[in-house]
């Protein structure tokens, strides 16, 4: 995740190089590099004193987010997820309004699993919440 952030960055303050020749252009590049660097460092390695450490799901679509600096925040999960193989995007609402993508590598498998299953149908199969492992 953090080599695509910054990789995207570097790729639009090249664009700026190619398209405005000359010195406050590459000021701007610099500058657009940096905060990939700086985006990179606070969203996707989790050094940011706003960085999710733990999130918790609730029934109903509840969610409670404890960042780095110990706040906890509340919301609620929108209806709209994005689900696949490799990532989940939770959009929260309330106090905080953010999006927490959860990557595969940040779980253990089976905590993934339960996820994506929680993110596609609002609601873990009853095995699961028994804690019962398939």
């Amino acid at each position: 995740m953090a080599t695509a952030i910054v990789a995207a960055h570097l790729a639009g303050a090249s664009c700026l190089l190619i398209v405005f020749p000359g010195a406050a252009a590459a000021g701007v590049a610099l500058l657009v590099a940096l905060l990939g660097a700086v985006t990179a460092w606070e969203r996707a390695l989790h050094r940011g004193r706003g960085s999710v450490r733990c999130l918790e799901l609730r029934d109903g679509g509840a969610a409670l987010l404890e960042l780095a600096d110990g706040r906890r925040l509340a919301g609620t999960v929108a209806v709209r997820r994005n689900v696949n193989r490799w990532w989940v995007t939770l959009p929260l609402h309330g106090k905080s309004r953010r999006i927490v993508v959860v990557t595969r590598e940040m779980v253990p498998p089976g905590d993934f699993r339960r996820l994506r299953i929680w993110a596609l149908w609002g609601r873990l199969p009853s095995a699961a919440a028994a804690g019962v492992s398939p």
